[in-house]
């Protein structure tokens, strides 16, 4: 049987929908044998590997650049100093992977719609701002035909590019967040979208896939700051370009949040 030639852009295009649906593990090509016991590495491989670890975090642990960056994101009262504050972190290990600067927002910071994606592509690392590349300019395009595009501030999970454009780690994200959570804090949305499965797992703390929870509405609530909002998940842009077809869902989506928009507003305030 002669084995068919690989269609190199429908396989990305399959893997690039397993990774927007949820599917974060595969199975090997070959069985492993559970059953034989591979020594742990020893004692100077684990040092190693742990110092390896603190300077990417710019000499810090894990849990002490979040707590870095949660006490310097507690300072900033406004979306400006927050924004250099962001600049200036340390903490997060993507800045020494090869970024060129850090993308933390653009948009109306006083809007209603705080939108939340994955991590800056390369187009936002030359740029320094997110949502400027192809996939943005089509959510660019979407929120203007649902007139929503003058209410929105976008951010992302992280703010420095991954390497390789692949999907941020959580404890990349766990860095970042304090800042995130502040950017909410500080502009008290009406509401929150969320596109991707890599910024739904890491706000809302599921390991639901992206289609399984997308269209939905739930409730952030960060630890800190006593601030509120409704929250939903949408197909990413980066997604829709791949495939157009599912355009007509993330339609449906923006149409849910213009709607929810519509209703806060009639609605008295408390």
């Amino acid at each position: 049987m002669t084995p068919q030639p690989l269609d190199t852009a429908a396989t990305e295009a399959l893997l690039a929908f397993w990774r927007d649906a949820g599917v974060d593990a595969c199975y090997l090509s070959e069985p492993v044998d559970r059953t034989i016991f591979v020594a742990p590495p020893a004692p100077q491989v684990m040092q190693k590997a742990v110092a390896t670890v603190t300077a990417l975090h710019g000499g810090m642990s894990g849990a002490d650049a979040v707590a870095e960056a949660r006490r310097v994101a507690a300072a900033a009262m406004t979306m400006e100093t927050l924004a250099e504050a962001v600049a200036a972190f340390q903490g997060c290990p993507l800045r020494a992977m090869g970024a060129k600067q850090a993308v933390f927002a653009r948009g109306n910071p006083k809007g209603s719609i705080l939108l939340i994606g994955e991590a800056p592509g390369e187009t936002e690392d030359l740029r320094g701002e997110p949502f400027v590349g192809q996939a943005g300019q089509l959510l660019d395009r979407m929120l203007a035909a649902a007139g929503l595009n003058d209410q929105v501030f976008m951010t992302n999970t992280v703010f420095w590019k991954p390497p390789g454009n692949r999907p941020p780690s959580p404890q990349e994200q766990a860095a970042c967040a304090p800042f995130l959570e502040r950017a909410f804090a500080l502009m008290q949305p009406r509401a929150v979208l969320l596109v991707g499965a890599a910024a739904a797992k890491s706000v809302l703390n599921t390991e639901d896939g992206l289609m399984k929870i997308r269209g939905q509405w739930r409730e952030w609530r960060p630890d800190e700051g006593g601030v509120s909002a409704p929250v939903m998940t949408t197909l990413h842009p980066a997604f829709l370009l791949r495939q157009p077809q599912a355009k007509r869902v993330a339609w449906a989506d923006m149409l849910s949040l213009a709607a929810r928009l519509d209703t806060a507003q009639v609605e008295p305030q408390a």
